[in-house]
């Protein structure tokens, strides 16, 4: 199972790191990634992991002006991309067909395709052209998944809204994930 992770240069770096390590725990799943140029100056603004050893990571990493890359090519078979954290520019280059660099491209095959594509997008507050934006890919299909908190959770650590969230991802893309799952009061 071949799934595309993107990091752009939103805040959020820790949830990519989190995602591409669990995918790497899972059997039968190889990583292809693509980091923005924006994506290499937030990683190194907001964590203290080296560029090169986030892209350890994954089993396959791509220059993201390497426009004749595999994943440009429908025909090479995915089953989905995550990009996380997602700028609000690139949602805006998504939505408008501006595939003028490699990660563009690999989101734009993954629409064409009928292909899962999870955006986790980072902003506060969203403006109306973010959220028209949004609306305008959940309408093909994307799946638009703002890195929201969890207050039924027991624990309230950031380490346990990320696991959170990349929970809710793995959910996403049929990956085994370690949710658990809402069990509601007991009514007896």
């Amino acid at each position: 199972m071949r799934i595309i992770v993107g990091i752009t240069g939103a805040s959020g770096i820790v949830i990519a790191v989190t995602l591409l390590k669990r995918l790497k725990e899972i059997d039968g799943v190889e990583t292809h990634l693509i980091v923005t140029d924006g994506g290499e100056l937030t990683i190194r603004d907001e964590t203290d992991f080296d560029v090169y050893d986030i892209k350890r990571l994954a089993d396959v990493v791509y220059d993201v002006h390497e426009m004749d890359a595999s994943i440009a090519s429908g025909s090479f078979l995915v089953e989905g991309m995550v990009i996380v954290p997602c700028t609000m520019k690139t949602v805006a280059g998504i939505v408008c067909g501006y595939s003028d660099n490699l990660l563009l491209r690999a989101a734009d095959v993954c629409i064409k395709e009928k292909r899962k594509l999870v955006l986790v997008p980072r902003e506060m507050p969203f403006s109306r052209i973010h959220l028209r934006n949004m609306k305008e890919l959940a309408n093909l299909g994307v799946v638009i998944m703002p890195p929201v908190m969890t207050f039924y959770n027991t624990k309230m650590t950031i380490e346990s809204h990320v696991d959170h969230i990349i929970n809710k991802i793995l959910l996403q893309l049929g990956l085994p994930a370690d949710a658990t799952e809402w069990q509601g009061k007991d009514r007896n």
